[in-house]
């Protein structure tokens, strides 16, 4: 979806240099610059338009790195038990 937003980004900022709304570049850059100026257009519009996807993702992952730590805790707690009671039986 960032993808999407900044080649969005990319060919409306293309479209604006194209009329000359947009000054067309700095000095020879004019690719440059106009990947340049979509990045900085692009960037703050992901991070608001995409706010929910990326509170969705946060919560997966979080879940899942809560099932994987209570996974771990429970090995640990295993091995413990069978090494506490060889320990007991020597």
């Amino acid at each position: 979806m960032r993808l999407g937003i900044f080649v969005g980004c990319l060919v409306a900022v293309a479209l604006l240099v194209r009329l000359g709304w947009v000054p067309s570049s700095i000095g020879d850059a004019n690719f440059a610059w106009i990947v340049l100026l979509s990045l900085v257009i692009s960037a703050p519009l992901s991070f608001v338009l995409l706010r929910k996807q990326r509170d969705e993702m946060s919560v997966a992952i979080s879940g899942r790195v809560a099932g994987a730590k209570d996974k771990l805790a429970a090995n640990r707690s295993q091995e413990d038990a069978v090494d506490d009671a060889s320990r007991v039986a020597q």
